[in-house]
């Protein structure tokens, strides 16, 4: 008896899992960005990395199998 993976389940588990893994990350961008603002510095890079770890779970789609979806990460 062979074990099946569903791979949208997979899928579902994997964003979740991104989600709670960049909640932190984003957390420390946004003090970074206040703080950077406060002082005029340049926001580019906070922002850019603001949206990588917003996108993150968009990788998720074009996966097709569980390695691949293991192998993405916030960090």
């Amino acid at each position: 008896m062979s074990i099946t993976i569903n791979l949208d389940k997979a899928k579902d588990i994997t964003k979740e899992r991104l989600r709670k893994e960049r909640e932190p990350l984003l957390k420390a961008q946004d003090i970074l960005f206040m703080q950077a603002q406060e002082s005029n510095a340049d926001t580019k890079e906070i922002v850019a990395e603001k949206i990588r770890l917003r996108d993150i779970t968009k990788q998720v789609d074009s996966c097709k199998t569980t390695d691949e979806l293991k192998a993405i990460s916030c960090s």
